[in-house]
């Protein structure tokens, strides 16, 4: 079996890719609907940054210390119990992969039709989302070489392409919105609202994927050494994208033009280059989403492997190829994904997904206290910088966030909860039968 590792630069295209997607394309509309201020816009993706970039520092810790695939799957099991991982892990795959990448595929479909005259149906965007996640699943299911080329090449493309967007935009536009940049007298409301923070949960979704390279990690070379350096660079790289990129749409297009809308960067492009250079930078937006649909084809499924690992009964999942690639745990999340595009509609996925992976990573920045406290004698090959006041911004602004959610948008709250629940449930009853397994004395139980 192979023994090739991802490299670096491979990662960090992972890690880049899987943050700069659906969120910043889609969120802005969503924003609009309550707040107008472009400086507390700014404001929310620079507080975004901030979130992740102290939560990349963290998991940064951890990921060095306890280096082995799987994300949070591995640091929960690892550091409270079997039981907390093994829900991290269900909301992973339940929620945590193959949720966004329908977004991500229904987003590539909704701009690829948005530039297409009288092409509109619901159907035919879906069956567009659908053959994507197709088509990446079978490159990413064959080999390590295949899977990593194919991802540094558009993530380099999707940064070069982003910011030649914001300049471009910045040069050409004649007439500026009229939209405030700079803070006011009434902001101060806006910043302790309830919107201000269902709003952070848009952002922080649009975040998602600073962790993506501890999913990766028994696959990376040197994970100890490298793994600090591919979180921060990905998470300071799409930082400074999403801000200048949101200034863009803010300072091209109307806002009302914008409110309520998916399809942000095709309206602000429509504003700056009129309707047939729309079409063109709506057609190369979308081939931006083929990047991170793929960087997700590619981590997610790991944690589904070291599900199958540990579990007996999820022992399918584990399998590999020639080279060394979790093709069945690929195919499997891949399938959930298209049932989301099948099923769901967006801003419902979008918040209740955003609310759910918070609570995940909340759980596990707050494990580097318990960690440095039950084994303050562990190599530590990196440790968070200027500790602990990272992990506690992270915690702090990422905890009243959850708050104001749960309060503002219980249902979708309490159903991320719920599958949370169910994943602990489903963990309870696999111990049982193991358990009742072992006392028949089944020589195949766990």
């Amino acid at each position: 079996m192979s023994t090739t590792k991802f490299k670096f630069t491979t990662v960090t295209a992972v890690v880049i890719a899987n943050m700069v997607g659906t969120g910043v394309f889609t969120s802005l509309g969503f924003q609009l609907l309550d707040i107008q201020s472009g400086f507390v816009i700014l404001l929310l993706w620079a507080l975004g940054g901030l979130i992740a970039l102290c939560g990349a520092m963290t998991y940064a810790e951890l990921g060095a210390a306890l280096p082995r695939s799987g994300g949070e799957y591995n640091f929960l099991a690892r550091i409270y119990h079997p039981a907390a991982g093994f829900a991290a892990g269900w909301t992973s795959v339940t929620i945590g992969f193959a949720g966004p990448t329908a977004l991500a595929a229904m987003t590539f479909a909704a701009y690829t039709t948005s530039i297409l005259p009288g092409v509109s149906s619901v159907w035919i965007e879906k069956a567009l989302a659908v053959g994507l996640v197709v088509l990446l699943t079978v490159i990413h299911g064959s080999s390590r070489r295949n899977s990593g080329g194919m991802q540094v090449i558009f993530t380099v493309l999707k940064v070069g392409v982003i910011a030649m967007f914001c300049l471009a935009a910045v040069f050409m536009v004649d007439n500026p919105q009229p939209i405030r940049f700079l803070p006011s007298g009434g902001d101060g409301a806006l910043l302790t609202s309830g919107a201000f923070a269902v709003s952070l949960i848009y952002v922080s979704y649009a975040y998602t994927g600073w962790n993506a390279a501890t999913y990766l990690s028994s696959e990376l070379e040197d994970p100890q050494r490298t793994l600090p350096g591919i979180l921060l660079t990905g998470t300071l790289v799409v930082t400074a994208l999403y801000v200048a990129l949101n200034f863009v749409f803010l300072y091209s297009a109307p806002v009302d033009s914008m409110q309520g809308q998916v399809e942000i960067g095709f309206i602000a492009a429509q504003s700056v280059f009129g309707d047939l250079g729309a079409r063109f930078t709506g057609l190369v937006l979308a081939s931006l989403l083929i990047s991170t649909v793929s960087a997700m084809t590619i981590a997610g499924p790991r944690v589904l492997q070291v599900l199958g690992e540990d579990f007996k009964a999820l022992k399918y999942l584990a399998h590999k190829n020639e080279d060394g690639i979790p093709s069945r745990a690929i195919y499997v999340q891949s399938t959930l994904a298209i049932a989301f595009i099948l099923s769901s509609s967006f801003e419902s996925v979008l918040v209740f997904a955003g609310f759910t992976l918070a609570l995940n990573s909340f759980a596990t920045v707050t494990s580097v206290f318990v960690l440095r406290w039950r084994q303050p004698d562990l190599p530590r090959p990196y440790r968070t910088f200027l500790f602990p006041i990272p992990p506690l911004i992270y915690l702090t602004l990422m905890g009243w966030t959850l708050w104001f959610v749960l309060m503002n948008r219980p249902v979708e709250g309490l159903f991320g909860i719920g599958i949370i629940g169910s994943g602990l449930l489903v963990y309870v009853i696999s111990r049982a039968k193991s358990d009742a397994s072992q006392a028949r004395g089944d020589p195949h139980s766990q």
